[in-house]
């Protein structure tokens, strides 16, 4: 009675906070949906200002020119919304961590939202305008450059997934060194093919142009380099880590 007790009050509480997390969802969602159209254009504007004279976006389904600008909109309700988001899964798992996992658990979330958020911004801000430059630059003479609206949203979704993602691995270097998967000289002893890796995944998911892939793997590589040196500033604070570990256990165990 007491497993199944626990496990329905885990239950009611998860159901609560993905309540309260929809909630907050559909209340950022409002007020963007009413400039729908203007945020669309304003996420158009880095291929907008490289289209040749009278090129143009295009809309090939009846629906897409209403479905792609709420799209828009429900992406930056998201990404407004997503300090409430983190706090209410925050909430959630917090009273089942230990001290000393709570004081690692919380900077790492924030620090992870904010370079997710910096690699989205590199990429409108600077990867996205040299991609769209190189591109409509070796478009052929006499050919109308008119990206489909709905191609392109994905295509830019695309492109602040890729980045985003790459943003995050100083927090994946520091997660796998402080929880001891790996060491800081295993990290720098595969520094070499880590550098080819990040070659090899950006032309896998970046576009076929030799620019957007330099501009995904070389942050990609300083990142790295960046992780390992929070990495080995921070690792000093691992034997007073381990005894907090120790005296929380000691706690727990206690009748």
């Amino acid at each position: 009675m007491n497993i199944e007790g626990s496990l329905l009050s885990h239950l009611v509480e998860l159901r609560t906070r993905l309540i309260r997390t929809l909630g907050g969802l559909l209340i950022g969602f409002i007020p963007c949906a009413f400039y729908a159209r203007e945020l669309y254009t304003m996420l158009a504007q880095p291929l907008l200002e490289k289209l040749p004279q009278g090129g143009q976006m295009i809309a090939t389904d009846v629906a897409t020119p209403f479905f792609v600008p709420m799209k828009v909109a429900m992406m930056l309700a998201f990404v407004i919304t997503l300090p409430h988001t983190l706090y209410q899964a925050w909430a959630f798992i917090a009273p089942g961590l230990y001290s000393h996992e709570k004081r690692l658990a919380l900077p790492l979330v924030i620090a992870g939202s904010l370079l997710f958020f910096l690699g989205m911004s590199f990429a409108y801000f600077a990867a996205l305008p040299l991609v769209f430059e190189f591109i409509t630059y070796f478009a052929p003479e006499g050919v109308a450059v008119m990206t489909d609206i709905n191609k392109y949203l994905s295509f830019v979704l695309s492109m602040f997934m890729a980045f985003g993602i790459t943003f995050e691995v100083p927090v994946v270097v520091m997660v796998l060194v402080k929880t001891g998967f790996i060491t800081i000289e295993k990290l720098k002893e595969i520094r070499p093919y880590v550098i080819v890796g990040s070659f090899v995944i950006a032309a896998i998911i970046t576009p076929p142009d030799v620019i957007s892939q330099f501009m995904l793997a070389v942050p990609l590589c300083l990142l790295y380099e960046v992780g390992i040196i929070i990495a080995t500033l921070t690792i000093k604070e691992s034997p007073r880590a381990n005894k907090n570990t120790v005296s929380d256990q000691s706690e727990n165990d206690k009748p």
